[in-house]
């Protein structure tokens, strides 16, 4: 279990280094029972109990977001969860190779995926379905990826959503490269310029490639927002095996600034990453987010989370639900009764059933896709290797003809 004081450094007389970074078990306990996970500079807008926290910071980068809004953020969350449940059971039932859930991250990722300006574009790894459901990216287009029909048909470009990374940390470089183009481009520098943001997760941490794409945006004050959800696991790695330190505050080794967000809040993850996307698209740099939040099942399908975690652990985080906690505040004040909760979850039951319907029944792609878009401009040597291919299949029908 992670907790703020497992991450702090020694001070001199109380022990070699080496120790402080091991919780000891009152440490554990204390995390389990804390009422607000993530420490004191924890960037909180709405409790787990569904109250409202003043911020004079952020509030303002939430000023527009009324009834009706925060109704449509809790729709997107639900949509977004019962479509990843639903796809998690695809995959139990065969029809899917492996899926990736994201369930107690829903708040993270809508949160920030509504953030995002059309102009903007978003750098995915494989688990962040959410933020693709935000950009418009058609649910049923993330299934084909892992039912293993194609690689992502979206238009990145028309959806601001690049194709999922499955190489752990890569997507960094390449949002890292994006966003120093937007800087050389000159599309920086106002309040319509452009900003990119990169996802990946605690775990990502500790490769090269995430320190390279924090170095080489932070000397190019590369308009990018690296958000980092921090779930707690590296597949079955706790964080304080990944860092010594809070991961927001990495950042400050690199030159920019960061920050740490209760990653459960819907709220405060879409006022914090405006506020990091603005100071980008104003030529401010990049920014560090670390989104404290929880993976609630395994890592991917493969994965048995039982195997390194235990069950006190997963009961704590259910109580800092980012869906309950949101549904407690349209109760509580009066903006939203039985019935409209009931229509949500009909409609994201009907939303499910598409999908299920959809990949039972999805097609499969034709042989020579392989060799669609693989260069902009038509290859000789590609176009060769694609005719040898199906050559080569025919004189099986061929065979079989016979």
């Amino acid at each position: 279990m992670s907790s703020p004081e497992q991450w702090t450094h020694p001070e001199p007389g109380e022990g070699p280094a080496a120790l402080a970074a091991q919780p000891s078990r009152e440490q554990v306990i204390a995390g389990l029972r804390a009422t607000s996970e993530g420490g004191a500079e924890l960037t909180q807008l709405l409790t787990p109990e569904g109250e409202r926290v003043a911020s004079p910071q952020f509030d303002r980068y939430v000023e527009d977001v009324d009834a009706e809004a925060l109704r449509g953020l809790y729709r997107d969350m639900v949509i977004v969860r019962r479509a990843d449940r639903e796809s998690n059971a695809m995959q139990r039932q065969g029809q899917l190779g492996i899926w990736v859930p994201l369930l107690g991250q829903e708040a993270a990722q809508i949160g920030s995926g509504r953030a995002l300006k059309p102009q903007d574009m978003a750098f995915p790894s494989y688990r962040e379905h959410g933020v693709a459901y935000a950009r418009g990216v058609d649910f049923r287009e993330l299934l084909g990826i892992f039912r293993c029909t194609d690689h992502g048909g979206w238009d990145f470009r028309a959806h601001g959503f690049h194709p999922y990374t499955i190489v752990i940390g890569n997507q960094v470089l390449n949002a890292a490269g994006y966003a120093m183009g937007q800087r050389f481009e000159g599309k920086v520098g106002d309040d319509d310029g452009e900003a990119s943001i990169v996802y990946f997760g605690d775990g990502a941490t500790s490769q090269g490639d995430v320190h390279e794409g924090f170095v080489w945006a932070a000397v190019y004050d590369a308009p990018l927002v690296f958000f980092c959800q921090n779930n707690q696991w590296a597949i079955s790695e706790p964080t304080e095996r990944q860092s010594r330190l809070p991961l927001y505050q990495r950042a400050r080794g690199y030159g920019f600034p960061g920050i740490r967000v209760d990653g459960n809040d819907v709220l405060a993850c879409l006022a914090v990453t405006r506020w990091a996307l603005d100071e980008c698209r104003h030529g401010n740099g990049p920014v560090l987010i670390e989104a404290f939040t929880y993976r609630m099942d395994a890592h991917t399908t493969t994965d048995d989370p039982t195997r390194y975690r235990l069950s006190d652990e997963l009961e704590a985080w259910k109580l800092k639900d980012p869906i309950e906690r949101v549904r407690a505040y349209l109760a509580r004040n009066g903006l939203a009764d039985q019935s409209f909760f009931e229509g949500i979850q009909a409609e994201a039951d009907a939303f499910a059933a598409e999908l299920r319907e959809f990949t039972f029944n999805m097609p499969e792609p034709p042989p020579d896709r392989v060799f669609s878009n693989v260069y902009a401009e038509p290859s000789p040597v590609l176009e060769a290797q694609r005719e040898e291919y199906l050559s080569y299949l025919d004189g099986f029908a061929a065979a079989g003809e016979r």
